[in-house]
């Protein structure tokens, strides 16, 4: 019986995020006011008091959603993780709670992924959206032959859990793979108000530049495994999780075979740290059986 600690990704974020942990904890002050020196601005006034539209944009959502998982986890004084994994940015959280990262490299790590993330986006203009209801292998099938018939990237990015799959790419090969998934079957196949093509060759001008971030720091050895989404199994070598990690920007975010693997390692209660609920309902629609609980 073992219990995972589980971070959320882009789209948990609100505003007001992390107060909370600001008003009653020193501990959790005095990291949002590190934070706030290395980032060179105010981050956590952006966080408690900015509105909808000012957390929308990548640059911020991502740090912030950093800091509240990763500053809600150290408050936690009995964590002590069997394993971790993150949902996309997630990872990062999950590499600091299991110690291979220190909260000041992956904060600057997790600003650089998201500047560069935001460039990748104004540079190639991509979308992203979910499809409901259609088996997995379905989806890939009808992605490959998109791209071989018209060139056009679109690929699977997020293995959200069975029967929710969320596609990326080109604007184009998005919305003619909506129409094809719908004609295939699914129930619904919808665009997603995001700002560009996240986990897919779209990025790779974002994964280059992280990539040079991501060698040059400092990684641990980890107290845990983390499950990483490019692979979907532990990984615990330092030079596995730096190639993983540098990977998962243009690769899919595995978090249903992610998820299923911590259970076939002896997962049975799931802890998701940080803003939201999203992870704990992925967890139940994965396997109903698991315990599930949130820190926030």
């Amino acid at each position: 019986m073992a219990h995972a600690y589980v971070f959320p990704g882009q789209g948990s974020q609100f505003s007001g995020m992390g107060k909370n942990l600001y008003d009653t904890s020193p501990m959790a002050k005095e990291l949002f006011e590190r934070a706030n020196i290395i980032a060179g601005f105010r981050i956590s006034d952006i966080m408690f008091t900015g509105s909808d539209e000012d957390l929308k944009q990548t640059n911020v959502t991502q740090p912030a959603i950093f800091l509240h998982a990763v500053i809600a986890f150290k408050t936690l004084a009995d964590a002590k993780p069997d394993m971790v994994a993150g949902h996309s940015l997630g990872e990062f959280c999950a590499l600091v709670a299991n110690g291979v990262l220190s909260f000041e490299d992956a904060f600057k790590l997790v600003s650089i992924r998201a500047k560069a993330m935001q460039k990748a986006c104004e540079l190639v203009p991509g979308t992203m959206a979910a499809v409901l209801a259609l088996a997995d292998d379905k989806v890939e099938e009808i992605c490959t032959l998109i791209h071989r018939e018209t060139g056009e990237i679109v690929v699977p990015a997020n293995y959200n859990c069975p029967g929710q799959l969320v596609i990326s790419g080109s604007i184009t090969g998005v919305e003619i793979a909506c129409e094809r998934m719908k004609a295939a079957g699914a129930k619904r196949a919808l665009i997603l108000p995001v700002g560009g093509a996240f986990h897919s060759p779209l990025m790779l001008p974002a994964k280059e530049e992280l990539a040079a971030a991501i060698e040059a720091a400092t990684f641990n050895i980890p107290s845990c495994p983390v499950y990483q989404n490019i692979v979907a199994k532990a990984v615990t070598d330092a030079t596995d999780i730096k190639k993983c990690l540098m990977e998962q920007l243009t690769g899919a975010v595995r978090w249903t075979q992610s998820v299923q693997a911590m259970i076939a390692d002896d997962a049975t209660h799931f802890t998701e740290v940080g803003p939201g609920k999203v992870l704990q309902g992925l967890v139940l629609k994965i396997n109903k059986e698991m315990m599930v609980d949130g820190v926030n």
